[in-house]
């Protein structure tokens, strides 16, 4: 049995002696020292410390004994949640292999609230004096000091900051190369920071068009708009700012401020979408959604601030914030489908793509976060969580540029119709104006006609008779007298029929001008030795007339018909009436002709024709050919 099982025995013994070989090799890697003269610029020593994680409530130099510590580092990633509150313990030893005094700075890595190094004396502890470089980054690092050929085991207490992307990477700076180090840190994150700084010159344009926007046209939305624009700028610009600096403002950016300045900026962001896209008219579910966001957001940044400070759950904390960003992840996705269900109107259209961009980049951002170990091995900006925030951030504002320039050009032909109607509104008051006040003329033309006919008339009418009766009875004896009476009785009685007819708006027709016209000249001349003859168009346009028009140009044309019964010795006259756009009355008689060098007989005459015709807008022309030719144009 022996014999059979020796071979067996043996393997077991060998594996034995392997481990103990790993082993050892293990523990004399966590327990080998540092030479901190041989560190030229940084060394990590995450593989060549210790670690524990205890209660904020032990107390170091009194617990000790008791504290377990584990080789190495047990959280290669980001920090847990739920560890966060714990106190960090890294054990470490160095020795200083020269013959002078050598000191080294100790750096654990970003966002450690306090670091307290303590050095192994015995079973004891000894605090080691917190001395800072002249820096800005002065309270991230603690000095160290060992005489010549001296060494010691370090241990560090060190507690987090309040933050979800915690990471244990401790390291030993060389003193005179710590601002290489430091440089060489922020170097590696400078051109993530350029994208930031390049979105946030675009954020500042966008909150000066804002306020431009609202100074212009009072339009209250802007100035909402330019309030997001100016905090979720002041909260990139800030993180760009501090991105990587151990700083007590950098500590309360990370911790808190960078939280509620996202949520204040968010809620101005749904205020103005709930004026911009006038939900409470058009949209009621999206108010209500807008609505509920807003009193959300606010309960969760008082939530997160009580938390933050008057608690030490940082797993509560860290949960309202996680549901926060997931809160408004659904009511991105809520958007995406409600907007879907309107798809014709292009407004909600180009927030649609918007918000799709910052909702795919939001995702990828966090992603980024939660697999910080798999992006960190990206190159590049493309590594950086925040570039992915604000690529969609910037995808998302250039849709809503879009969706804006579509409004404002939208709202302008609005404005423009509303304009004209009400250029339109105000011209139809006005003709309506008009239009009364002719009425109210006419009426007043027509009563002043008819008493004219019935007073006046009657008047003229019983002189003329009675200058009739008077020279019957006196025969031959009749004076001269009573024969212009008679004369002048008929002269007044023709003109005021003639004044009578123009004042009469029913007669405010093409039709009966040249119907009128017609009648006159033929009565005119009927008793002289001029014969008349006239050339009218077969058909007459239903055309309207005002009655100024009709006056003037027949006092025109009896003015024309005077001066060639009177002045022209002619026995033909023929009166010629076209129709187009114009009104053109041609008078042509076989008489002497017209002495233009010497015309002042008549010369009032024809400039009371010449006045007439001016003031309606019509043409006079007066011409020798073989007689006289007169011709009145007016424009219908």
């Amino acid at each position: 049995m022996q014999k059979n099982n020796s071979p067996f025995s043996l393997l077991i013994i060998l594996l034995l002696i392997i481990q103990g070989i790993s082993s050892f090799a293990q523990d004399s890697s966590f327990n080998s020292y540092t030479s901190i003269n041989k560190i030229t610029v940084g060394r990590l020593i995450s593989d060549r410390v210790t670690s524990s994680f205890v209660n904020p409530s032990v107390v170091l130099e009194k617990d000790f004994n008791s504290i377990n510590f584990t080789p190495g580092i047990k959280y290669k990633g980001v920090v847990p949640n739920n560890i966060v509150t714990k106190k960090l313990l890294l054990k470490f030893n160095i020795r200083n292999a020269t013959d002078t005094i050598n000191s080294i700075y100790f750096f654990p890595g970003f966002y450690y609230t306090n670091i307290q190094l303590f050095r192994l004396n015995g079973t004891s502890l000894v605090k080691i004096p917190n001395l800072l470089p002249d820096n800005s980054d002065s309270i991230g690092y603690r000095l160290i000091t060992l005489n010549p050929f001296d060494s010691a085991t370090i241990i560090a207490e060190l507690s987090f900051l309040k933050t979800y992307i915690n990471s244990i990477r401790p390291r030993l700076v060389n003193i005179n190369h710590l601002n290489s180090f430091i440089a060489e840190i922020r170097t590696d994150h400078d051109q993530d920071n350029l994208f930031t700084y390049l979105f946030c010159g675009l954020l500042l344009m966008m909150i000066l068009f804002s306020v431009a926007n609202f100074l212009q046209g009072a339009n209250r939305e802007f100035l909402y708009y330019s309030a997001y624009a100016l905090f979720l700028g002041v909260m990139l610009l800030t993180k760009a700012i501090y991105n990587f600096r151990i700083t007590t403002a950098s500590f309360f950016l990370e911790s808190y401020l960078d939280f509620i300045l996202m949520n204040i900026g968010i809620i101005f962001y749904m205020v103005f979408m709930k004026i911009f896209l006038e939900t409470k008219s058009k949209y009621p579910f999206l108010y209500k959604l807008y609505t509920s966001g807003i009193v959300f957001l606010l309960a969760a940044m008082l939530a997160y601030t009580y938390s933050h400070y008057f608690t030490n759950n940082y797993v509560f904390q860290n949960l309202i914030e996680t549901i926060t960003k997931l809160l408004l992840l659904l009511m991105i996705i809520i958007f995406l489908v409600y907007s879907f269900k309107f798809w014709k109107d292009k407004l909600l259209r180009y927030l649609f793509w918007g918000n799709l961009c910052l909702l795919l980049f939001s995702i990828l951002s966090f992603a980024a976060v939660l697999m910080g170990s798999f992006f960190r091995d990206i190159s590049g900006i493309f590594g950086s969580s925040l570039f992915y925030y604000e690529l969609g951030l910037f995808l998302e504002l250039v849709f809503f540029l879009t969706a804006l320039n579509h409004k404002n050009n939208k709202r302008i032909i609005e404005q423009t119709k509303e304009r004209e109607s009400l250029k339109a509104q105000n011209k139809l008051q006005e003709y309506e104006k008009e239009i009364a006040v002719y009425k109210a003329q006419q009426e007043e033309r027509q009563r002043i006609s008819v008493d004219m006919h019935d007073e006046l008339g009657s008047g003229m009418t019983a002189i003329r008779l009675m200058s009739e009766i008077a020279r019957n009875k006196m025969k031959e004896n009749t004076p001269v007298e009573i024969d212009k009476i008679s004369s002048s009785a008929d002269d007044v009685l023709n003109k005021m029929n003639a004044i009578i007819w123009s004042m009469d708006s029913g007669n405010d027709t093409l039709d009966n001008l040249i119907s009128y016209i017609r009648a006159y000249s033929i009565d005119y001349f009927e008793n002289t030795n001029v014969h008349c003859e006239l050339d009218i168009p077969l058909t007459i346009p239903a055309t309207e007339i005002t009655g100024d028009k009709r006056r003037n140009i027949f006092l025109s044309l009896k003015e024309t018909l005077n001066n060639v019964l009177k002045h022209s010795d002619a026995s033909e006259l023929s009166i010629t009436i076209e129709i187009n756009n114009n009104l053109k009355i041609q008078v042509s008689d076989n008489g002497k002709g017209i002495d233009k060098e010497n015309i002042r007989r008549f010369g009032n005459g024809l400039k009371n024709i010449a006045k007439r015709m001016e003031i309606i807008g019509g043409t006079f022309k007066i011409e020798n050919n073989n007689g006289t030719i007169t011709t009145l144009e007016l424009p219908l």
